[in-house]
């Protein structure tokens, strides 16, 4: 491992302070880098995210690919884990602390919006960040595609009957141009570039694809680091200003997130699934799509509403918990691996 790899948590706690500060400080900059966004999909982060992704992309054998069908129990894990019990579990939690556990210190109104950016969270597994934690715990690069690609197909059909189910509403509706814009941006178009890149260095010589990788990988965590330092800047204010409602509403967060791997990481063991798909398997059940829970959210409740900023809580405390979890998936690794 590298040395941005090997102390990969510090370089992430001092991204976020970095974030928090330069936010503070130059919050006309994070402004203006905030705006530069289409579907509520932020164009810089877009290229941030494409740089940590494309050396996965590169990895991806295609004649491979069609061996996935063969063992499907890692994928069936996800699907159930995705839409059969997180977004469940993260309601149920919600309810729990915001009606039960912090009641007396959260509004009723406020508690329910809290609660229903929890929901929309709980309804939207991740996309893109995906290959991030695959790429981080040594995943199987073909079967995460796989995942991905099946899980973002679900999505189209589930995600709004789920999401009004749970909230108790009837005017849930899926926003395209963010769901299109994303599965493009974020899967895509980095595979057709990591497909022609593959093409190109496997003609050149037999050690021309590892080399290329090896090269390029310490990129990939230079831009997870810049992305933390944007997306806490984009919120420095609101971390400062409200601290002790951001505090609450990511305690039930984390537990869901936690709760949620370990409940994945027993079916793996009880499928005896590869540890290289059990990871990647349990880690996409655990990160959220917040593009899409955000844009929900405010075309709901309002951009300054309670769930809102639920779904943007959402975003602070996903990479650190993510890392966090992926250095378990690392510790628990065959030594034979």
């Amino acid at each position: 491992m590298g040395l941005f790899e090997r102390y990969l948590t510090v370089w992430v706690a001092l991204g976020i302070a970095a974030g928090v500060g330069l936010g503070l400080v130059m919050p006309g900059v994070f402004q203006t880098v905030a705006s530069l966004e289409i579907a509520q999909v932020n164009l810089v982060v877009a290229v941030l995210i494409w740089v940590m992704i494309y050396p996965m992309m590169i990895q991806i054998d295609w004649h491979a690919v069609k061996d996935v069908g063969q063992k499907p129990q890692g994928l069936m894990l996800t699907l159930v884990i995705n839409w059969l019990i997180k977004p469940f579990t993260m309601a149920a939690l919600g309810i729990l602390f915001f009606q039960h556990v912090f009641a007396a210190w959260v509004d009723p109104q406020m508690a329910s919006e809290y609660i229903a950016g929890m929901i929309l969270l709980g309804v939207a597994p991740c996309t893109a960040m995906v290959f991030v934690w695959s790429q981080l715990v040594k995943g199987d690069a073909n079967y995460t595609l796989v995942q991905v690609s099946v899980n973002d197909l679900i999505m189209v059909v589930a995600f709004a009957p789920i999401a009004a189910f749970l909230l108790g509403v009837t005017d849930v509706t899926v926003p395209w141009e963010t769901l299109v814009l994303s599965t493009v941006l974020y899967v895509v178009l980095p595979l057709l570039a990591g497909m022609v890149t593959r093409q190109i260095l496997v003609k050149q010589s037999p050690g021309a694809l590892g080399n290329f990788v090896a090269r390029f990988k310490p990129w990939s965590v230079v831009g997870l680091i810049a992305t933390v330092v944007l997306l806490f800047g984009f919120q420095a204010r609101t971390i400062v200003d409200q601290p002790f409602v951001i505090a609450l509403i990511a305690v039930p967060l984390i537990l869901q997130t936690y709760g949620i791997f370990f409940i994945g990481w027993r079916g793996a063991k009880l499928l005896k699934l590869p540890h290289d798909i059990a990871g990647p398997a349990c880690l996409i059940g655990t990160s959220n799509f917040f593009e899409l829970a955000v844009a929900v959210a405010i075309s709901l409740f309002g951009l300054n509403s309670g769930a809102a900023l639920a779904t943007v809580v959402g975003v602070l405390v996903e990479v650190p918990v993510m890392l966090s979890l992926v250095a378990i998936v690392n510790a628990w690794r065959p030594q034979a691996a």
